[in-house]
């Protein structure tokens, strides 16, 4: 069962930074594209314009 967790949040962090990446021309983000593609679950909780960003990405 743990492995299923893990595996289950190993291809959710992948699903959001695949999507994160093919829309990140659509953020207010000059550079960083990798270390925000990388970083984005802790982003994600801790600042309101990535949220925001996060979201305009996602959404396309």
């Amino acid at each position: 069962m743990p492995q299923l967790i893990g595996i289950v949040l190993l291809i959710g962090y992948g699903v959001g930074a695949w999507r994160f990446w093919k829309g990140f021309h659509r953020t207010n983000f000059s550079g960083g594209r990798l270390t925000m593609t990388a970083l984005w679950p802790i982003l994600l909780v801790v600042n309101k314009s990535y949220r925001q960003n996060f979201n305009k990405a996602l959404k396309g």
